[in-house]
C-alpha cells in the first residue's frame, strides 16, 4: 500500500505541518503538489492532502494551478489538512481546505478525518460541512502553540486509515 502526503506551501508552515503528519505516522512521500502531476498522485492508494488558503480564501497558488478534473481517487481514502488566518481573515478561514476536499469527492475519493470544530474561533469557512471542519484545520499565524497538539490528536483518529 503506497501513502503520500502532498502539500501546497508558499510561506513554509503547510509545507511544516505536511513533514510532521508524515512523520507522525510512519510515511515517507512527501511531495509537494508543484513538482508533480495528477499522474502522480493518483499512483497513490491512500492520499493526505494539504493547502494553505490565500486572499479571499483562494487555494494555495500550486493546488490552484493544479489539473484537479485528472486525478482519479474513486474510492482511495484522502484526508485534508489546511493553515489559515483565524483572526485577520476568519470569514474565509481555511477555505482552502473545503475546496481541497470538494475537489477529491468529485474525483472519488473517500474523504475521512473530519474535526469539530469546538476550541476554534473563526467566523465562517467553506472547509465546515455538517458542523465539523472536513480536515484538519491550522492556525499557525494566531494559534501556533495548538499546531503540534491539533497534529497529534489528528494523526491518531486517521492512523487505522493509514496504516
Amino acid at each position: 500500500m503506497s501513502v503520500a502526503v502532498i502539500y501546497g506551501s508558499s510561506m513554509g508552515n503547510t509545507e511544516a505541518a505536511a513533514n510532521t503528519i508524515a512523520e507522525k505516522l510512519g510515511i515517507s512521500d512527501v511531495l509537494n503538489v508543484s513538482d508533480i502531476d495528477a499522474d502522480k498522485i493518483n499512483s497513490y492508494d491512500k492520499l493526505i492532502l494539504g493547502s494553505s488558503t490565500w486572499g479571499s480564501g483562494d487555494l494555495q497558488d500550486d493546488w490552484d494551478a493544479f489539473d484537479f478534473s485528472a486525478l482519479k481517487l474513486d474510492g482511495k481514502v484522502v484526508a485534508v489538512f489546511g493553515m489559515g488566518d483565524s483572526e485577520s481573515y476568519s470569514d474565509t478561514y481555511c477555505n482552502a481546505m473545503g475546496k481541497l476536499a470538494e475537489n477529491v469527492k468529485k474525483a472519488g475519493a473517500n474523504l475521512v478525518g473530519q474535526v469539530s470544530t469546538d476550541g476554534y474561533s473563526y467566523e465562517s469557512s467553506e472547509a465546515v460541512v455538517d458542523g465539523n471542519f472536513v480536515g484538519l484545520a491550522l492556525d499557525n499565524d494566531n494559534q501556533e502553540d495548538l499546531t503540534e497538539e491539533r497534529i497529534t490528536k489528528w494523526v491518531e483518529q486517521i492512523r487505522a486509515h493509514f496504516s
